[in-house]
């Protein structure tokens, strides 16, 4: 079973950045894909980029495209979410979730991190 564990929330000024972190740990992911979703206070949970482990194809919600940026650290099990030109409405929990190749649904999650993005 993989573990998750995110880190770099914050309390950032608009059109600052931030770059979050998430720890992977319990087995290889070379079969997974991982996210980043987050989720604001009333609002649904959404998806704000995946990549899959193997080949690092990315993909991006489009009012984040250009301005955040998703990787992995192959060796250190490492994903990270990198957040540039940040604005207001990005302020949310942000978690990293992971889901195996062919299926559709995220089956392990972190435990989030907030992200504030405030003058």
């Amino acid at each position: 079973q993989v573990q998750l564990v995110e880190s770099g929330g914050g309390l950032v000024q608009p059109g600052g950045s931030l770059r979050l972190s998430c720890a992977a740990s319990g087995r290889s992911l070379s079969n997974y894909i991982m996210g980043w979703f987050r989720q604001a206070p009333g609002k649904d949970r959404e998806i704000v980029a995946s990549i899959r482990w193997s080949t690092g194809f990315a993909d991006y919600q489009d009012s984040v495209k250009g301005r955040f940026t998703i990787a992995r650290d192959n060796a250190r099990n490492l994903l990270y979410l990198q957040m540039n030109s940040l604005k207001p409405e990005d302020t949310a929990v942000y978690y990293c979730a992971v889901r195996g190749l062919g299926t559709t649904m995220y089956s392990v999650w972190g435990q989030g991190t907030q992200v504030t993005v405030s003058s």
